[in-house]
């Protein structure tokens, strides 16, 4: 029997990479994309020193009017400014803010992904062009004509509705009216999701019609009816979407101004109904205040807008974690 002798070849030692394959793999091969390597790069770093300084110019006139402040910053049911020492605490304007926002998202985020999904899949295009063109021109509204809006038309014709949710609801406590003029949270939050409306409806259409066509056909052919496609195949391709849609929407309800400053009826006490007027929010104390506050007042009010620009950021950071932990489920990566 013949017999052949095998032998192992060494593996060819590997070469140390030249200047040149470095530079290729890290994508700047050429002058031009060296220069839109540095620009993009640069941009990236000059946003995030402006966040910075921001958070330090914030930190340290905020410290100031802390250590002057005799009442509890976080907890005080006062603000005035005036006195010596002065006395002023941000615990309504926290429960404001934040209350007006969730009411707002909880009536603008269905409405809004509902509009979304006829306007990507049931509406015929004849419709939705001119639909979709007057969300946009929605969205361009500046603040202050949505607040006179409010002020002249929303809240006369609240009342209605007050009254009821005080016939029906007011055992909860939540919406039991006392007669007031309805200048309430509960307005504020259905001013607030009229104007992220269009926010919200344009960013979720556009995520909704970059579905793959082949998911929507695949799930047909299957025997699945229009809505089975848009629960199986679109909604988890466009969760993500979504998501940073509804954290946009949020970020300006959160940040709003002029509209909610005409709207309500500001007073430094917490109502347990919605209906009842009172309330305030970070951004209407300082729109209201800062043209007449003295010193140490717009030092108090900047405090205030470093508890908000902090707010903002967990906000934005528990979205990103949110889309992060669910990307991998979305149709986005199939």
């Amino acid at each position: 029997m013949d017999t052949t002798q095998i032998t192992d070849t060494p593996p060819p030692t590997p070469q140390p990479p030249t200047a040149e394959q470095k530079r290729a793999a890290r994508g700047a091969t050429r002058p031009g994309d060296r220069i839109f390597l540095g620009l993009s790069r640069g941009s990236g770093i000059l946003l995030l020193v402006i966040m910075a300084a921001i958070a330090v110019f914030l930190t340290y006139r905020a410290s100031i009017a802390i250590s002057k402040d005799e009442a509890n910053f976080f907890t005080a049911f006062e603000w005035n400014t005036q006195l010596v020492p002065p006395k002023f605490g941000i615990a309504v304007l926290a429960f404001g803010t934040i209350v007006s926002s969730i009411v707002a998202m909880a009536i603008a985020v269905p409405i809004a992904v509902a509009i979304a999904l006829f306007l990507t899949h049931y509406a015929p295009r004849r419709l939705s062009g001119p639909i979709a063109y007057v969300i946009d021109l929605l969205a361009a509204v500046p603040s202050i004509v949505y607040g006179l809006w409010g002020a002249l038309i929303l809240v006369p014709h609240m009342n209605g509705l007050f009254g009821w949710l005080n016939d029906y609801l007011g055992w909860t406590g939540i919406f039991s009216w006392q007669g007031g003029a309805p200048r309430s949270m509960l307005t504020v939050g259905v001013l607030l999701a009229i104007m992220i409306l269009p926010i919200i409806t344009n960013v979720s259409r556009e995520v909704f019609r970059q579905v793959p066509q082949m998911h929507e056909e695949a799930a047909l052919a299957l025997g699945a009816t229009r809505w089975e496609v848009i629960r199986m195949a679109v909604i988890p391709f466009g969760r993500s979407g979504v998501i940073s849609a509804s954290m946009l929407g949020l970020g300006r309800a959160l940040g709003e101004t002029m509209a909610v400053a005409t709207v309500l009826s500001p007073t430094f006490d917490i109502q347990s109904s919605l209906l009842d007027p009172g309330g305030g929010t970070f951004a209407q104390n300082i729109a209201s205040k800062f043209g007449e506050a003295s010193e140490t007042g717009r030092d108090a009010l900047i405090a205030s807008g470093l508890v908000l620009f902090v707010i903002t950021l967990l906000v934005n950071g528990a979205a990103r974690v949110i889309i992060a932990r669910r990307a991998e489920y979305s149709g986005a990566n199939a």
